[in-house]
């Protein structure tokens, strides 16, 4: 029989195979996902593939997502990335709905776990200082050697431990080690520690403890507790998923949740780790983490990406168990997609020259017709005021030009974009030898859609009309790595690109004059900008460039 319907075959990733699997054996009854960001910075383009896969598979399977922060240490965390993380998923679109968690939330019972594993005899107090650890614990070729602390009653260490936690001991005197097996091949299985002194607030406890798990001993009992079933986590945990089964193994947890780990995004030539973001804002180098030149989502969002060019990135990227770099262009490439027809096609120059119309009425403005974005008519049209002096962009005008060279120059005519044809007769300079203003003649005949047909030229240029222009500044941003030298140097510095950000004062057509910090615009032949949200006040425009529009990119068949 002759198949009338063409079947669509969806290929599944590796972890939606294995969740399919669990689900189809009763392993679990639904599916419970969590993203559980460290609240220690902001959140970069790496994060969001983690978030919106995690969001993805709740929402395929109808299940669960759980937004945690993992604050589990203290002197490195603030409620500043608290909040910013909780708007850079919001704007992502992942909705956690009443599923909002802390590490700290779960203090009480992660401590009652540590008392359970004394008590088994699968943990111990160690008095061994942070160096010695390091030496007993071996090498990746060298088994490990057992600390002379290790066979304490577990009376003995259930008496240290509730010390531990009254605040007897110094930041570093003791800690909580697990009891597993000193000779593993795994490091991570070496007696890790699971409980540290520090005493230092908490950005959420405040002062009620001097003691704090450590992240591999919390992140599976936070997971346990909430009944997460799919723990999916980044490459570098591989080597940690033995432990994580070892604690909720041992601390007897029903249908405990399976590790699964994924390759993380890594973007080409691009600064993503939180440390060395930090030092470009402690430095200066940057005005903050949502400078625009980072790849932090507030950084992103406030150079004018969207969620929805966020989101195809990370689906162009897909899911693997292998490590690779994504080309910068790729994510170039979405947001330009995204925009070439919701954003308004207005016209700015940010290099001006002024061009003067002789035989055009002086004191005479008009208003022609334009279209507010050509592949787009639900945007709607425009009136466009025009008169004697202009502004055009200063490379549009060459005097002495090159072969193929279209646009103005000496007895040169070409068209102002929705105007006349204009032919270049003079011009002026300074003392320098800096051309100051363009002198042209204009054809009445030729305006735009009036259906001439006489003649025809090649060039066609933007312009903004001098009497209505609005003035602003426009920030024109490379990358801030100096991709020729690399991001990193042996020494671990990194390669600054001194030029990776232009300051223009920029004159705009009163279309502007809506514009609101977060809108979107496509400069006709610039690229995509967008209104910047911390500088942009009622008397001061400010407009970051999002991406320019020309590029190389293709997308791999």
């Amino acid at each position: 029989m002759e198949m009338t319907e063409k079947e669509e075959v969806v290929s599944k990733n590796f972890i939606e195979q294995i969740i399919e699997k669990d689900l189809q054996e009763g392993t679990y009854d639904t599916v419970c996902t969590r993203f559980p960001p460290e609240p220690n910075g902001y959140l970069h383009i790496g994060h969001a593939k983690s978030i919106l896969l995690n969001y993805g598979l709740a929402q395929e399977y109808h299940g669960e997502f759980h937004m945690r922060f993992d604050d589990t240490n203290p002197t490195k965390e603030k409620t500043e990335f608290v909040d910013s993380i909780k708007e850079d998923i919001q704007w992502l679109g992942a909705d956690w709905k009443d599923h909002l968690y802390f590490a700290s939330d779960y203090f009480q019972q992660m401590y009652e776990g540590a008392i359970k594993l004394i008590k088994k005899g699968k943990a111990y107090v160690c008095d061994l200082t942070p160096d010695q650890i390091r030496e007993y614990r071996g090498t990746l070729t060298e088994p490990g050697k057992n600390s002379p602390y290790r066979d304490r009653s577990v009376e003995e260490n259930l008496a240290l431990f509730e010390e531990m936690k009254n605040g007897v001991y110094a930041d570093g005197e003791k800690v909580l080690r697990a009891k597993i097996d000193m000779a593993s091949p795994n490091i991570n299985m070496r007696d890790p520690i699971i409980y540290r002194v520090a005493h230092v607030s908490h950005h959420n406890t405040g002062d009620q403890w001097c003691i704090y798990p450590m992240y591999d001993y919390a992140h599976p009992v936070e997971d346990a507790i909430e009944g997460i079933t799919h723990s999916i986590c980044t490459l570098e945990f591989e080597d940690h998923r033995p432990l994580y089964d070892w604690v909720v193994r041992e601390l007897e947890f029903e249908k405990p949740p399976k590790q699964i780990e994924f390759a993380k995004l890594y973007l080409t030539n691009v600064v993503t780790g939180k440390r060395y973001i930090k030092k470009l804002v402690e430095e200066n180098i940057v005005d903050g983490w949502d400078d625009p030149r980072l790849v932090s989502l507030a950084a992103l969002r406030r150079r004018g990406f969207t969620p929805e060019s966020i989101q195809k990135f990370v689906s162009l990227c897909g899911v693997s168990k292998a490590d690779n770099s994504v080309d910068y262009a790729m994510l170039e490439y979405c947001i330009r997609e995204d925009l070439k027809q919701k954003a308004p096609r207005f016209m700015a120059v940010t290099d001006p020259l002024k061009l003067v119309i002789d035989n055009y009425p002086e004191d005479s403005i008009e208003y022609l017709d334009a279209p507010n974005n050509m592949e787009n008519e639900a945007l709607g049209s425009r009136k466009l005021p025009f008169g004697r002096e202009l502004y055009i962009e200063r490379e549009d005008f060459m005097e002495e030009p090159p072969k193929k060279y279209f646009r103005l120059f000496p007895g040169n005519e070409v068209r102002l974009m929705n105007a006349y044809f204009v032919k270049c007769v003079s011009f002026e300079k300074d003392e320098n030898g800096n051309v100051t203003v363009v002198h042209c003649t204009y054809d009445p005949e030729t305006k735009a859609g009036s259906g001439f047909t006489g003649r025809k030229v090649k060039g066609t240029i933007h312009w903004v009309c001098a009497k209505t222009a609005i003035e602003a500044e426009v920030r024109l941003y490379d990358n801030i790595i100096d991709e020729e030298k690399g991001v990193y140097n042996e020494d671990g510095t990194m390669n600054i690109n001194e030029n990776s950000l232009e300051v223009r004062k920029a004159f705009l057509e009163p279309a502007f004059s809506a514009a609101k910090p977060g809108d979107k615009y496509q400069f006709v032949r610039e690229g995509f900008f967008c209104v910047d949200t911390r500088d942009t006040t009622q008397d001061r425009l400010v407009l970051n460039r999002i991406v320019s529009l020309k590029s190389s990119f293709k997308l791999p068949k």
